[in-house]
C-alpha cells in the first residue's frame, strides 16, 4: 500500500464520532497492512457505511448481514480489546 492509499485511508477512518475515528483508526495503523487483501476490501467497504450503523455493529448492537464485514467488524473490535 503506498502513502497516498494510506493518507486517504486515515482520513476515512475521521468520522462524526470520537469513538467510531479511535476504532477504525487503531486497525488501520495497528493491523490494516497485515490483513488479507480480501480483508483490507471489506475494510473499506466498511468505511462506506453511516455512522450510527457503523457505532451499531462496532458496539456490539448489531451485526452486518454481509459475512466478510461481520469478519473485518470482528478484527476491528479484537484489535481494540488487545
Amino acid at each position: 500500500m503506498d502513502e497516498n492509499e494510506l493518507k486517504a485511508l486515515r482520513w476515512r477512518c475521521r468520522r462524526g464520532m470520537q469513538e467510531l475515528d479511535i476504532l477504525l483508526s487503531r486497525f488501520l495503523e495497528r493491523d490494516f497492512a497485515d490483513q488479507a487483501e480480501p480483508v483490507q476490501e471489506a475494510f473499506r467497504g466498511l468505511l462506506d457505511s453511516e455512522d450510527d450503523v457503523l457505532w451499531d455493529w462496532l458496539s456490539g448492537r448489531a451485526q452486518p448481514d454481509d459475512e466478510e464485514l461481520r469478519d473485518v467488524v470482528r478484527r476491528v473490535r479484537q484489535t481494540v480489546a488487545d
